[in-house]
């Protein structure tokens, strides 16, 4: 069997929800399957997501398939173990809960040969994590501008430069030139490596045309924990390429500590109580015209509480996540 052209690398912990709808995806690629091989980094599951690959293994043997063992547990290391494992010269990096566009794999060599960058991406289709109102709420909210900013891999529709990409493809050899992913970071790992590329005078390019679904949080409580996640490990990244600062991940800790001190100064203050009062009515109006179109565009009256719920927590626990993190700097966060 001839060695494959292109290695997808997936970590992987305890996805048995989607990982077997990610490798029927992945077998249907437009892309020659004997050109491909998928190395899954799994983080030691506990669910039947070990069983399911293997079950797949035995199905479709002409998928190339190798599991390697992450008794670490986290995104990078498992990212760096399969990069490590990975015969092909030319890397996809996917996520065990998000399912690529059946051209994924093409577009994106397609992109990455013509030179229009070093990393290459597209959009995520955010999808909810469960069949209730508040995760519909959340996966609207993970794409929203109010919720992400300028994330550009959420909601761009002009293919162009990016400071980032979730679901990248670029070369081996431009990891072994910049260095593999930083296991010190939990999170963050995608745009620290990215802006080490940026630094190296890479390039990232997003196309919209290149789509992968990926599945949102199902509750307030998990979304939660991971935007705290977020903004925590995002000050450990930031300490170490301060340049890289983005107004979106500014406002949030500058957002929580408006708030804080406001309402610290109203124990003593009219005017910051009557302060805090109009910052809290504006926030909540602007959040409720957002949905309000929402629930226009997709005539459904839930979302008008879902959406605001949805940002307010991604603001707050992201903002939160970073002062912490600034406060406890020996901490592992959550």
């Amino acid at each position: 069997m001839t060695l494959p052209d292109v290695s997808i690398i997936i970590p992987c912990l305890n996805e048995e929800r989607t990982i077997q709808t990610l490798l029927e995806s992945i077998l249907g690629q437009t892309y020659p399957v004997d050109n491909l091989e998928v190395i899954i980094a799994d983080g030691m599951s506990v669910d039947q997501t070990r069983q399911i690959i293997a079950r797949f293994q035995r199905d479709h043997p002409e998928l190339r398939i190798q599991v390697c063992d992450n008794p670490m547990r986290k995104i990078p290391t498992g990212l760096n173990i399969a990069i490590r494992a990975a015969k092909g010269v030319i890397l996809t990096r996917m996520d065990a809960h998000a399912i690529p566009a059946l051209d994924y794999i093409e577009r994106s060599i397609t992109a990455l040969k013509a030179g229009l960058g070093d990393n290459v991406g597209g959009v995520i289709d955010v999808k909810p994590g469960a069949d209730t109102w508040i995760a519909r709420g959340i996966s609207i909210a993970t794409a929203h501008p109010l919720g992400v900013g300028d994330a550009k891999y959420r909601w761009t529709k002009t293919a162009g430069e990016a400071d980032t990409v979730a679901f990248g493809t670029y070369y081996k050899s431009k990891v072994e030139e910049i260095g593999y992913y930083n296991e010190a970071l939990k999170v963050n790992e995608d745009y620290e490596f990215n802006s080490r590329l940026r630094q190296f005078g890479g390039k990232i390019w997003i196309d919209p045309l290149i789509r992968a679904i990926y599945y949102s949080r199902p509750t307030l409580k998990t979304l939660s924990k991971q935007y705290f996640t977020y903004g925590f490990w995002k000050l450990r990244m930031l300490r170490l390429y301060p340049e890289t600062l983005r107004w979106r991940q500014a406002l949030p800790p500058l957002f929580v500590f408006s708030i804080l001190m406001l309402l610290l100064l109203s124990v003593f203050s009219t005017m910051a109580r009557i302060l805090l009062l109009l910052v809290l009515c504006a926030y909540l109006i602007i959040l409720i015209a957002a949905a309000s179109r929402i629930v226009l565009q997709k005539s459904d009256a839930a979302f008008i509480l879902g959406v605001p719920l949805a940002i307010m927590t991604m603001h707050f626990s992201w903002g939160s996540g970073f002062w912490w993190s600034l406060l406890n700097p020996e901490s592992e966060g959550t």
